[in-house]
């Protein structure tokens, strides 16, 4: 019984440690919204997606973009969106919902001097 009681004890105390250290932190950028944009745009661009809207909410901007057919003709596929969040009163921005292989190169192109 004791036995059990610990290996209860110790699972409740592991496992929410090892759930909470698989979470990826938001990294800030120090540029403006309109810089952020340009990179995005680019790198949407080189990694094969169509940049089919943009949308201001306020001092975010919500980019829209899909992958398109990349002729196999079954349409244009799903338009999924990702958020370019302005840190208030500072030239900062965070990128919400980006996939990780853009938000990758996003991350280099921002980095370089």
């Amino acid at each position: 019984m004791r036995l059990a009681t610990t290996a209860v004890l110790l699972s409740t105390l592991v496992v929410p440690a090892t759930l909470s250290a698989q979470g990826h932190a938001n990294k800030h950028y120090a540029v403006t919204t309109d810089r952020a944009y340009v990179v995005t745009h680019d790198v949407l661009g080189r990694h094969g997606f169509e940049v089919v809207r943009i949308e201001n909410d306020g001092d975010d901007r919500v980019i829209w973009y899909r992958a398109g057919n990349h002729g196999r003709g079954k349409g244009k596929g799903p338009l999924p969106k990702m958020i370019i969040r302005q840190i208030p009163r500072e030239p900062r921005v965070i990128f919400v919902d980006a996939p990780s292989d853009v938000l990758v190169d996003i991350d280099v192109r921002l980095n370089l001097p």
